[in-house]
């Protein structure tokens, strides 16, 4: 798999918010013509995507918002985890608490709370840009 892309109303806080979780920006660029419009099957399509990378290198999310035409947003906009579709991105962490903590002041609100998944990880949902669900995990073993 070559990268996740993400639909955002606020780029640079989606930038701002997965470079907190620890990503790295490869790339920003504008995206439009015929080649967009082909292949997302939309016409007129004027975007601004921003990759980001995991630190290891091996993951990236495309951060993708859409100029023109406007984005559509979800309905309703905080749909919950069980909702069809794509379900959540995760992230392992070595600090679920530190990481929070950093992910706070970008607007990340948690659904539920840190819980203990038998000895082996600490896992959480929260809600990040766009009302996209992120999880986090770490190995407490």
């Amino acid at each position: 798999m070559d990268n996740v892309a993400i639909v955002v109303d606020d780029l640079d806080a989606a930038i701002a918010f997965f470079t907190a979780l620890g990503m790295e920006q490869e790339g920003r660029a504008q995206i439009e013509g015929a080649f967009a419009d082909l292949t997302v099957g939309i016409e007129g399509i004027r975007s601004e995507i921003a990759m980001m990378r995991t630190p290891d290198g091996h993951s990236k999310l495309e951060l993708t918002a859409y100029h023109a035409p406007a984005a559509i947003p979800a309905n309703p906009r905080d749909t919950p985890p069980n909702t069809l579709g794509l379900h959540r991105v995760m992230f392992a962490v070595d600090d679920i608490h530190a990481t929070i903590a950093r992910l706070r002041p970008h607007g990340a609100e948690l659904l539920g709370e840190v819980a203990r998944y038998e000895d082996m990880f600490l896992l959480c949902y929260l809600r990040g840009p766009a009302g996209i669900i992120v999880a986090l995990a770490e190995q407490i073993n």
